[in-house]
Order: structure tokens, then sequence, then C-alpha cells
């Protein structure tokens, strides 16, 4: 258990001498040999949503997580096997001498219970802050003794906490998780439906009295936080934008289809709706080819709405879609197979996510914040090569529209279809996408022509 006030994703809160000291009587009891096993246990299910490797925990336990676990562990436990609480441990020591400042908080440790409470009046005193609370609980209003908090709080934010109440005063016992509102209200509506199933499954309603079920299952209390911590980071996720160092949006979601109707496609993707030609280009080498390309700007931004969300690219002989976000990819997908049809041939889609640093939610505030990361080209050329690698590994054996429906393999057999094997490969390689972005082609296609024989 900690004193301190050191600025933390969530908040600690100063407490007296006297129950400093006692919780760390019984962190220490916690820690020894014959109670061990039971905090270890004790401390996995409250954490339960982080548990796995370590490797693939997207986010591991705040400090006052912890904190509120062992808080937990120290006041609301019951080891089993008949083994005594740590208050009751504490209560009967005899061979150490336990001053009565500190006896005199067992009592109010023990009925203590986990809470959320919001903040409706805060009062500054000098170095400490006066809250008035809501239990979002049961509805009681609280006027908190004054305490040295280690960051502001603003009225309407949330604090998941634990109160101790002794000699009518209220006191946070040492570490909150402060919430915004909204997240608040998305954390309380999933522990109280956790209730009603409890109750039904029971066919008793004695978990409807919230001290009592704050105090049996604070645990659930806490799993819904860490939830929301996981949605928050998967929503930032989804809002972050990404581009190139040229400054062209990167797309990361990524399909390619294979077409022979360069023509009659352009027609179609040319004749308005939502899409819109930025450009055109010849390939690599010339030679008169070119490759059209089409954006869709919208809604994936709040906060850059006109930025390009969507991308196709048609050469000779292949289409490339390039999305925002996989959802957007899968709807342009079923758009393009109920306007085309046939006419494209798909080879595949993937998911190019840049490596990149993941950032810690924040929880007291109702809406994720906006993100732009620069993908180097180094790092965009890796992607391509990765996601090309894949799409060539079995493209010598898949029927092809610019073949008659022949694979490559069975055209490259034939004198009279060879060459049309090598002028698919040579076109292909010409406007190969990665070599527009980033300068390097994406696949070495003397591979293909070695595959194949041509």
């Amino acid at each position: 258990m900690r004193q301190g006030l050191d600025v933390s994703a969530g908040m600690w809160i100063s407490v007296e001498p006297s129950l400093y000291s006692l919780l760390r009587r019984l962190e220490s009891l916690s820690l020894e040999p014959a109670f061990a096993m039971e905090r270890d246990g004790a401390l996995a299910m409250f954490l339960q949503p982080y548990a796995g490797p370590q490797s693939s925990r997207p986010l591991s336990p705040l400090p006052e997580e912890v904190a509120l676990a062992e808080l937990s562990v120290y006041a609301d436990y019951l080891p089993r096997g008949g083994q005594l609480s740590l208050i009751e441990q504490v209560r009967d020591l005899i061979e150490v001498h336990v001053p009565q400042e500190e006896r005199d908080w067992l009592d109010p440790l023990r009925h203590s219970a986990m809470d959320v409470l919001e903040v409706t009046g805060v009062r500054e005193r000098g170095s400490v802050s006066e809250l008035a609370v809501l239990s979002l609980g049961d509805q009681r209003k609280l006027q908190l003794a004054p305490a040295e908090l280690a960051r502001p709080v603003q009225v309407g934010q949330v604090l998941v906490t634990r109160v101790v109440s002794r000699d009518d005063r209220q006191i946070l016992c040492g570490t909150a998780i402060v919430l915004a509102k909204g997240v608040a209200a998305s954390v309380m509506a999933a522990v109280n439906e956790s209730r009603r199933e409890m109750e039904a499954l029971a066919g008793s309603f004695e978990l409807g009295e919230w001290a009592e079920f704050a105090k049996r299952y604070g645990h659930v209390l806490m799993w819904q936080v860490a939830q929301s911590r996981l949605s928050r980071l998967i929503e930032g996720e989804t809002m972050t934008r990404y581009e190139s160092s040229s400054g062209e949006a990167f797309l990361p979601a990524v399909a390619i289809y294979e077409h022979h109707e360069f023509a009659s496609l352009a027609g179609e993707l040319g004749s308005g709706g939502t899409w819109h030609g930025v450009e055109s280009r010849e390939g690599a080498q010339g030679q008169g080819e070119t490759a059209r390309t089409w954006v869709q700007r919208g809604d994936a931004s709040r906060h850059a709405p006109d930025r390009v969300v969507a991308r196709l690219t048609l050469t000779p002989s292949q289409l490339w879609v390039e999305c925002a976000t996989a959802d957007r990819l899968e709807a342009i997908k079923h758009d393009l197979a109920s306007t085309f049809g046939f006419s494209l041939h798909f080879r595949g889609e993937t998911f190019m996510a840049p490596s990149h640093r993941l950032v810690e939610p924040d929880l007291s505030k109702d809406l994720s914040e906006n993100r732009l990361i620069t993908v180097s080209p180094e790092e965009e050329q890796r992607l391509w090569s990765t996601f090309l690698e894949e799409v060539y590994l079995d493209w010598p054996d898949k029927p092809s529209p610019a073949l008659g429906g022949k694979t490559p393999r069975h055209a490259a057999a034939s004198a009279d279809t060879r060459p049309k094997v090598a002028d698919l490969i040579h076109r292909i390689e010409k406007f190969d996408l990665a070599r527009q972005r980033t300068g390097r082609a994406g696949y070495e296609y003397d591979k293909l022509r070695t595959h194949v024989g041509v």
C-alpha cells in the first residue's frame, strides 16, 4: 500500500498515519507464507481480466487497480479452510504490540466497501480538498473528510474507490480510479446487470442492497473498470489515423482483385457516386498504360471529416482497395461484388497495422482522442512486402481472368499462351502499388517467372 501522491492514470489520496500503519501491517501479514497463496488467489480473482501471458496482454493493471484489489484482500476476503481473515489476525495478535490507534481502524475497515462516487462539489482548503459525493450504487450523499489528492478532480467526475466510515467521518482509503461520467454510467450498467443475473441464479434479492453487493462482489466492479479500459483502448486504436512520410493517408485495411475489363470498370467507377477520381498514372516503365485512382472522404474521424477513408486503385490487371477500417473494407467488398460480380477475382486481403506504441486510455474523459501516426517508408515497405508475399504464394495455380480462366502455370506450359503469362507478370510488376508508395517493389516478381517457367 502506498502513501505517496505521485501523479498516475488514477489517483492517490493521503490517509491518516495510523490508518496507513495498519494497512502496512495488513500488507505484511498477507505476504507471510501461511497466507501468501490466499493472497495470490484473491488478487488473481480481482484482476482476472488481465490474466494471461504477459506478452499477449494489451494492458496491465493500473497501480490503483492493484491497490484497490489489495484493500479488498485486507478488508473483504474470507480465506478458505477456516483460516482467519487478515483483520482478525491483527485483532488477535498478542506477541506483537499493535498500537490502539491502529486497532481503532479495524472495525471501520472491516465494514468498509468499494463504491462508485460522483463528485458533486469540490472545496479547496490549502493543500487539501473537501469533496461532496453521491454514491451511484445507493444514491447516498456523503461529505468526505479533507484529504490531499494527487490530482485535481472536477464536479461530474466519478471515483471508484473504498469508503471507510469512522466517527461520523467518511474517508477515501488511499486510492481511487477517476472515471468520466459517461464511462461510469456504462460501468454501473454492466455491474447492475451482473447483480440481476446473480440474483436470478440464486433466487434471492439480498444483493439488491448495494453495500452487501459491493462488500461481497467488489471484484465484479473492478472487472467492469478493466473492461472499460480495454474497450477504450480498442476505440482509440480504431480512431487512430495513419499517414505516410509524404503526408498521404495510409489506409491499413487492404484487398486486391484481378480483372480483365479495365475500360468497363473505369467507366463504372468514374460515373460519380461516393467515389471521386484524383489521378491517373503510367506504370513504372511508361509504355502508355495508366492506372486510375478514386477516393472516398468521410466520417472515419470526427476531427477530420474530409480525410481520405478509402481508396481504389485500378491498374490494367488489378484492383486495389484500401480502407481506414476493416468494417469499411467489408462494406466496399460487398458493394464491388454486387456491382461487378464475376468481373473481379478476389486475391486476398489483410489489415496492415503499422507498428506503434499503445497509449494508455484516459477513463477520466468521455471521448477518446484522435492520434495521427506517421508510417515510415521502411515500415510501409515491410507491410506491403508481407502482404504481397502471401498474395503471390499460390498465384501461379489460381485461374486468371487475363488468361481466359487458365492458371498461369497451365497457360505457361503452352507456347501459344506463354507470352500472355509473361505480359501479365510484366504488367503486375509495372504497376506495383508498393513501389508507387515507397520507391521499392513489394515483391520479387522474378519468383513468379521462375515458378511458371517464363
